[in-house]
Parts: structure tokens; C-alpha cells; sequence
């Protein structure tokens, strides 16, 4: 089981969720995505697999405060690589499933 959550440990909903994929006795990959964002790539495949758009996956007030709130599509996945912070969290990919960790326990049906 390959299990990858996009973190932010500043966030109790992340780090809630990270324990609780702990508490199953798995160790994920943590991404630290403020620091290393997905690629569009990457966050076009998450959004595929939660079955979500772009715009379902940003914090309101931080795309505001970026700019990047009147965005749609693929120019709102450009603007969310360079922005992370304006991404949701936590994500959780575990191989080709994904979960928003809003709230923490809705990871638990794909690990």
C-alpha cells in the first residue's frame, strides 16, 4: 500500500488525519506541499481521482488574498502550483483513490 498525503503540520485537520493513517499502521509519504507543490500533472491525476475540479479544492480567502480567485481550469491549476497555499487540506492519495481529509475520518474508506 503506497499512501501519499499532501500535509501542511501547521493544520490540526492534516495533522488529525495523519494520525489517524498512523493509528492504521501506515506509513504515508508525507508531502510537505507548501514546500514541494504537486505539478499540474499531479494535481490534475488528484483531481481526476477525488472526482473534483479546481475549484472545489481551493481555500476561499487564500485565492483571494493570492488573486487567483477569478480563476477556472487549467489556470486555476497553474495558479494553484504556484500558490499551494490556496490548496485545500489534506489530500490523501492512496494508488490510484484519493480523499479530502474535510473531515479527517473520510480518508479512512480508501486506506
Amino acid at each position: 500500500m503506497s499512501v501519499k498525503i499532501y500535509h501542511n503540520p501547521r493544520c490540526s485537520k492534516s495533522r488529525t488525519t495523519l494520525g489517524l493513517i498512523e493509528e492504521k499502521g501506515i506509513t504515508p509519504e508525507i508531502v510537505l506541499y507548501l514546500d514541494t507543490p504537486p505539478s499540474a500533472e499531479e494535481l490534475k491525476s488528484i483531481l481526476a481521482m477525488l472526482g473534483k475540479g479546481p475549484r472545489d479544492i481551493i481555500r476561499k480567502k487564500e485565492a483571494k488574498e493570492e488573486g487567483i480567485d477569478g480563476l477556472d481550469g487549467d489556470d486555476l491549476i497553474a495558479a494553484l502550483v504556484e500558490h499551494p497555499r490556496a490548496i485545500e487540506r489534506p489530500i490523501v492519495v492512496n494508488g490510484d483513490r484519493a480523499a479530502m481529509g474535510r473531515p479527517p475520518e473520510s480518508v479512512l474508506e480508501i486506506l
